[in-house]
């Protein structure tokens, strides 16, 4: 009876120091995720998920891949406003994540999102001339709303 107490022993020590080194090996790797957000020009503020992260360039730490509301502002220029995806790569892939977190090493995922911001035409008009632009957007739109003419002739 002691014979299978001490082997029983044995194998419960074992167990547990495998379990601690896996568990050591599991809180050494590390994944970094990263948005990085830059646009032409740079200096515009940005928000990720109506989360502001600053003014471009930028960057933003992030939990979970899919798809991310972006949002850029700035002055004399026309506002973005569109939808940017953050792909998994293949380590981090559900069961293939699992290796690259025990991995002892610091893995960077960075996802790098530019946008060209388009200048605001009307800041460049003449009060005028913006006026002149206005009226006829107004004329355009009252075209494509009213019904079609029909000849019953």
């Amino acid at each position: 009876m002691t014979l299978r107490t001490r082997h029983t022993g044995r194998h419960t020590s074992r167990a547990i120091a495998l379990a601690c080194v896996g568990a050591a090996l599991a809180g050494v790797g590390c994944v970094e995720r990263t948005i990085r957000v830059t646009s032409e020009p740079a200096g515009a503020r940005v928000w990720l998920n109506d989360r502001d992260i600053g003014v471009t360039p930028a960057e933003a730490s992030f939990t979970y891949h899919g798809v991310y509301d972006v949002r850029l502002e700035k002055p004399g220029f026309l506002p973005v406003h569109e939808p940017r995806k953050a792909k998994a790569p293949i380590y981090e892939w559900p069961l293939i994540d699992l290796v690259a977190e025990a991995i002892p090493a610091r893995i960077e995922n960075t996802h790098a999102w530019h946008f060209e911001l388009t200048p605001d035409a009307e800041l460049e008009m003449s009060p005028d001339e913006a006026d002149a632009a206005l009226i006829e957007r107004a004329n355009e739109l009252r075209r494509q709303a009213a019904p079609a003419d029909t000849d019953t002739n």
